[in-house]
């Protein structure tokens, strides 16, 4: 029986249109992740829960996050327990790195991925949304917006060319996968406030360890550098002949990825920008822009 047979017979039965938000965040960004709680109240609808996923050791500052609707989530109720988080000498103890004798040394960009795929295994809702903790939104949005008739929308943009990071992302996922590591058409699924389907991502996990015979982690961490997007864009796309989802290319949100950090102006810019079916902007922590500005901004 083909995958893409055992996931027509063992998914999408009675699971609705239903969705949750997960945010994996850390303590350095705790208050970009409490702006990003405060707009999704004001702004999103359609969300059973919103769940952050946290290391062990940030749990207790982000517990003042919780609500009627929002859960804070240990990363070790997620993830196996071969992987050890330790204080980073590297970063005079204060940051955190993954240790384990069956992956390389991982960071917490890694391990944050890992979060975003463990939790379906976790949680009972059909789709997962997946929101970065730099994101604020400043429309109304409901999540209804990602079904059309029973399918999925998959943020996917064909025909880019593939800079190193990129090609790296999409070779590593094939690996995983056992497709091809160069793919006949390249394409891009990286983004945020995009969905995925729960069952879909837990028969990725199932996939995985039938290719490679050994927990997924494991698999998806041998190579530093993957990407979670690419591996369920792949999936979905080159295992599962796009079963059970649909395609469009627009973003949502309206991503400053890097350079430096924006000022007022530079952010009434960004907001301008916005093209009409966006509802949210993502400025990358990394930049360090200053969050004061954004939040008189937001009134």
């Amino acid at each position: 029986m083909s995958i893409k047979t055992q996931v027509r017979d063992s998914t999408f039965s009675g699971s609705g249109e239903n969705a949750a938000i997960v945010t994996p965040s850390y303590a350095e960004d705790f208050e970009r992740c409490e702006l990003l709680c405060e707009t999704v109240d004001r702004y999103v609808t359609g969300a059973s829960k919103h769940y952050i996923l946290v290391a062990g050791n940030d749990v207790r500052r982000f517990r003042a996050l919780e609500g009627t609707r929002r859960v804070v989530v240990d990363e070790r109720d997620l993830l196996p327990s071969f992987l050890h988080s330790l204080p980073d000498p590297l970063s005079l103890f204060r940051r955190r790195i993954w240790m384990s004798t069956r992956t390389a040394p991982l960071r917490g960009w890694h391990v944050q991925q890992l979060r975003r795929i463990a939790v379906a295994e976790k949680v009972p809702e059909a789709a997962l949304v997946y929101c970065d903790s730099d994101v604020a939104f400043l429309k109304p949005f409901d999540l209804s917006a990602f079904w059309r008739d029973g399918a999925l929308r998959l943020y996917r943009r064909d025909g880019l060319p593939a800079g190193d990071d990129h090609a790296e992302w999409v070779a590593n996922a094939g690996r995983a996968l056992g497709l091809p590591t160069s793919p006949t058409m390249p394409r891009d699924y990286v983004s945020t406030v995009i969905a995925w389907r729960r069952e879909t991502v837990v028969s990725m996990i199932r996939h995985i360890e039938s290719c490679h015979d050994r927990h997924w982690v494991e698999t998806v961490a041998a190579r530093r550098r993957f990407s979670e997007c690419m591996l369920y864009g792949r999936y979905v796309d080159e295992v599962l002949a796009g079963y059970g989802h649909f395609h469009d290319a627009s973003q949502f949100c309206r991503i400053y990825w890097s350079g430096p950090g924006l000022d007022e102006r530079g952010l009434r810019d960004l907001i301008a920008s916005m093209q009409p079916e966006q509802v949210a902007i993502g400025v990358q922590s990394f930049t360090g822009t200053d969050l004061e500005p954004l939040r008189r901004l937001l009134g």
